[in-house]
């Protein structure tokens, strides 16, 4: 028999008036063609819903690709399907910390390469218990900069994190993203739920897909893992 696999979504739901990112405006979900309006368009018994949405990129969990930091990098639509779907996963907890260095992310007993090198990273901080409240503004985990050379020197295909922003916002310097999205390694930011991961990653594959927008630096992901049948 085939042996049943776990899906673990890992993605916060967009809603109306939903605040990801304070000073950033929030999504405007109205009908275009109400199921109402639809009947005039269709036969009798047979209705349609169309929705619009207006919204900037950096709305729930989402994915920055190089062009979000670089003019030259690339957009969401030329990011190939390997580099942000079906990867193996490392999850690093990091619970009590809010700088999170080099240190630690080093795996004791194992090379950096081995340990990251083709995989996404996802940093779990627990700090998505405190969305969509005024805390989840202040005071966020992060990464440092010596943090993310280290990531990208190990290979790491993608980082991920459940906090407000990878970088300190403290100042206007963001060093992980310049370090992470010039290598073309693609950053997940505002993910959830990274605490229902098993503890065995083996087998496990991470996929956090936008919509393929040409000139679209950031994007909505449904980020989630497939966990293999036990």
């Amino acid at each position: 028999p085939r042996k049943m696999r776990k899906l673990v979504d890992l993605s916060h739901a967009v809603e109306e008036g939903l605040v990801t990112y304070k000073g950033l405006p929030a999504p405007i979900i109205c009908d275009y063609l109400s199921r109402e309006e639809s009947k005039n368009h269709y036969a009798p018994g047979t209705e349609f819903h169309i929705g619009k949405i207006e919204m900037v990129a950096n709305t729930g969990t989402y994915l920055d690709a190089p062009f979000h930091r670089f003019p030259t990098g690339k957009d969401t639509s030329e990011l190939l399907l390997e580099s942000i779907a079906d990867l193996p996963v490392v999850l690093c907890c990091q619970l009590s910390k809010t700088t999170i260095t080099k240190k630690d992310l080093e795996l004791p007993g194992t090379d950096a390469k081995e340990g990251f090198n083709g995989k996404a990273v996802l940093i779990r901080t627990d700090w998505s218990q405190h969305w969509n409240t005024d805390q989840y503004f202040e005071g966020h985990p992060h990464l440092t900069e010596d943090a993310a050379i280290y990531l990208r020197d190990a290979g790491a295909a993608l980082v991920g994190i459940d906090s407000l922003n990878i970088d300190s916002t403290q100042g206007g310097q963001r060093p992980v993203h310049t370090t992470l999205l010039a290598a073309d390694v693609p950053i997940v930011e505002h993910m959830t739920n990274l605490a229902s991961l098993p503890e065995c990653l083996d087998g496990t594959r991470f996929h956090a897909v936008p919509v393929k927008v040409k000139g679209m630096g950031t994007f909505p992901v449904r980020a989630y893992v497939v966990c293999p049948g036990a």
